[in-house]
């Protein structure tokens, strides 16, 4: 309040959650504030907020509670609490207390189609802020566990697949190479049910709970496979801000150009030749069948897959003829309703669930 300033030292940050450490030394004792326990707040819950909007020092605005576990797609551990106490521009960073005084969120964004508060702002909860603080304060970065997959959420159509009661869990769609969830055996096609004793009831809550799990812990997970629970055990390793996955390169076979429909899924599909492979940048080491068209108005269209999608797996059996796709769809006609697709577009790999006709 006496306009005294000080140099401020960065003990570090973490891009993730756009938190930062800073450090300052003076010879003015100077006051602290607590954290509270953001678990325990409830929606309508009394907040206050305190920050610079538009460089007014010092500004209180007052509110409630509005929503948790809010995720705004600014970060892969989106958990905010959503306050409709007044938040602009230059709150970020600025404390969001409770009737007791308590810290139970760091304010740091705001949904704004002016630019100005319309009353809904978002905190990051002070259970996920002191975490942080500690590992900046004590390592100078943040040390998340890694389990090492890619995951999807888990449709009905997809649990109806998989012979799941119900849609909840995180669908793996693919495992990195040499990564605990590689060692320890999960695999495509898995729904991790449970991890370290917690239920995963939705897919975005398993990234936040694998990166608050201490690096080298062996751990619990439940996973959904061959329509039947499954206990395995990782042991976590520690995530890198950069992980450059190799792939090694196979000889090409050549195939015969083929193409076909698939009524029963209202798409075409063609065997991938060496000529598809260079005009489209296919890598040598992605195979199975190329989706040459997808009817309009079809469940395949409506599920958004699209032409030059390269089918890899059909019910977790890789594919890579047109005979043994037909020869899996006549398999399973009339005992389920539909199939599920490993759809590869681009690199980017997804479970898709299709009706049968």
């Amino acid at each position: 309040h006496d306009g005294t300033s000080l140099q401020a030292k960065l003990l570090g940050s973490d891009a993730k959650t756009d938190l930062a450490l800073l450090k300052v030394e003076t010879k003015i004792k100077l006051k602290t504030v607590k954290w509270g326990n953001s678990d325990e707040i409830k929606v309508g819950n009394w907040v206050m907020a305190i920050g610079n909007p538009f460089g007014l020092v010092n500004t209180v605005t007052v509110g409630i509670v509005s929503a948790r576990a809010r995720d705004i797609n600014a970060g892969p551990f989106d958990d905010f609490i959503q306050t409709d106490a007044s938040i602009n521009r230059g709150n970020s960073g600025g404390p969001l207390f409770n009737l007791n005084g308590d810290v139970i969120g760091v304010n740091t964004a705001i949904y704004s189609p002016s630019g100005g508060s319309v009353g809904i702002g978002f905190s990051i909860p002070s259970a996920l802020a002191q975490n942080i603080v500690k590992h900046l304060e004590k390592h100078g970065r943040t040390i998340r566990g890694w389990l090492g997959v890619r995951i999807q959420t888990v449709t009905e159509d997809l649990a109806n697949s998989l012979g799941l009661d119900k849609a909840y869990g995180a669908l793996v769609a693919s495992t990195i190479p040499d990564s605990p969830a590689e060692k320890a055996g999960i695999k495509a096609g898995d729904i991790i049910l449970n991890f370290n004793g917690k239920e995963v009831t939705e897919m975005r809550k398993l990234p936040r709970f694998v990166a608050e799990t201490q690096v080298d812990k062996e751990v619990e997970i439940i996973v959904w496979r061959n329509e039947k629970k499954k206990i395995l055990k990782v042991s976590i390793a520690e995530m890198k801000e950069e992980r450059k996955v190799i792939v090694k390169k196979e000889e090409d076979k050549k195939a015969i150009i083929e193409e076909d429909a698939i009524k029963d899924l209202n798409i075409r599909v063609s065997m991938i030749t060496k000529d598809i492979r260079i005009r489209q940048n296919i890598p040598d080491n992605i195979k199975g069948l190329l989706i040459t068209k997808v009817e309009q108005n079809s469940d395949a269209e409506r599920k958004g897959i699209r032409p030059g999608d390269i089918i890899q797996e059909v019910n977790q059996t890789p594919i890579n003829s047109i005979e043994e796709l037909k020869g899996i769809i006549k398999i399973i006609k009339g005992k389920k309703k539909g199939v599920l697709l490993l759809v590869n577009r681009q690199g980017n790999i997804n479970f898709v669930a299709l009706k049968l006709n």
